[in-house]
């Protein structure tokens, strides 16, 4: 089965945004055994995004197209939909309701330009959209079943697997692989890559994969077509626990397609343990990883962002010799924050961060990348020191909140 996607809009190919949607969509795909083949990316130019259309149309099997049906003049996918297949754009009733209601349930004026939107090819089926006003649509032609989708990615991930997903899986007879994500924290990309430098000539029939989404590697492992086969069940467990062997345990967050906060998390609600949290350097990343799991308010108790001295002094009783003789900087300050998070909070543990994210504030002592991480619980606490420069400030931070949170991990096994 060949799937393709198009992406569309200038500001796609201006580096304005990133294309988010067609990762969401070869994501989507590769869970149900399917490896997209081709991701294009085109600006609002009619010419161009015609010719993409047609070449695809003569190969593919299944084709997403994102952008352009929203109510303003760049917007052109219906317009070109039809001069490529040779139809007609006819006012869809339909999908005018939907829009005169999406305005009526808001409280919003609806403008005459909306109406745009519901203008759909005659020979389509309206795929419609909860979350906005501008309905999608399907639409066969050449080899090509074409799926139409808005731009924004809420509303197109939303349409995508309510509306789009299920009518694929009725449409196509889906070949059932087996896959298998892996998240590593801790080693290089390059380095993974070289780790796993032979694993084709040992597993000739599996896919391998990589997403480096830094601070984090993810590698996806993808069976061949499995028909109740026996043989390529277990050659895919041997594959699996190949890949496990070739890096240090230490290094691998999760076997279990989990990424670092919902492993947290899971061990967390797994031990039925609290946590609280003390951020400085961090700037509340920390929390905000933590919450992003559903679920996190059996765990997560309270968090505060304490970046003056007297913050810390005051809100988590820091002792004030402390900031004197070490500085704020410091494991001994560090490991005061975590259990004062603690206590206040009334939690299991508490964590804590404190450290230079830069550009500036390093000194030859503390250098820009210093992080000093506490943990606290019950009867103990301590604290860490580690340099993680990568000379860029919002790097150094994420870099900082998931080396914390590795910390924390690592204290919960």
């Amino acid at each position: 089965m060949i799937v393709e996607i198009v992406s569309t809009g200038d500001e796609l190919i201006t580096g304005s945004i990133v294309d988010t949607n067609a990762s969401f969509l070869s994501s989507e795909f590769l869970e149900l055994g399917i490896l997209v083949k081709r991701c294009h990316v085109v600006g609002d130019d009619k010419k161009d995004i015609q010719a993409v259309l047609k070449e695809i149309s003569l190969r593919a099997d299944i084709v997403i197209v994102t952008g352009g049906l929203g109510p303003t003049k760049d917007d052109l996918t219906a317009e070109i939909a039809v001069e490529v297949t040779g139809d007609e754009l006819i006012f869809n009733k339909h999908a005018f309701e939907h829009m005169e209601a999406f305005f009526k349930e808001r409280h919003f004026e609806m403008s005459d330009i909306n109406k745009k939107q519901a203008y759909l090819p005659s020979k389509s089926i309206i795929i419609q959209n909860d979350c906005g006003t501008a309905s999608g649509f399907y639409l066969n032609h050449g080899k090509s079943v074409f799926y139409f989708l808005p731009g924004v990615p809420f509303e197109m991930k939303a349409m995508f697997k309510k509306r789009v997903l299920p009518d694929i899986c009725g449409k196509f007879e889906i070949s059932h692989r087996l896959k298998k994500k892996i998240t590593l924290f801790g080693v290089p990309e390059s380095k993974a890559a070289q780790n796993l430098e032979d694993f084709e000539k040992q597993f000739p029939d599996m896919k391998l994969g990589f997403r480096a989404a830094f601070p984090i590697i993810e590698i996806k492992l993808l069976s061949s077509v499995v028909l109740d086969n026996i043989k390529i069940k277990k050659d895919f467990k041997n594959a699996s626990e190949w890949i496990l062997s070739r890096f240090d345990p230490s290094q691998i967050v999760s076997a279990e397609r989990l990424s670092m906060e919902e492993e947290v998390a899971r061990l967390l609600i797994e031990k039925k343990k609290t946590i609280a949290v003390a951020e400085s350097c961090t700037g509340g990343l920390i929390a905000n990883l933590l919450t992003d799991v559903p679920g996190s308010s059996a765990y997560f108790l309270f968090s505060v962002v304490t970046y003056s001295n007297e913050a810390k002094i005051n809100i988590l009783d820091v002792s004030q010799k402390t900031i004197i003789d070490y500085g704020a900087v410091h494991e001994n300050t560090a490991e005061e924050m975590a259990k004062g998070v603690m206590g206040k909070a009334g939690a299991d543990f508490g964590i804590s961060t404190s450290g230079i994210a830069g550009p500036t504030g390093g000194t030859e002592d503390k250098p820009v990348g210093t992080i000093c991480i506490g943990f606290a619980k019950q009867g103990f606490s301590t604290a860490r020191t580690y340099c993680l420069d990568f000379h860029d400030r919002s790097k150094n931070k994420k870099i900082f909140a998931y080396t914390c949170l590795n910390y924390l991990r690592k204290k919960l096994l």
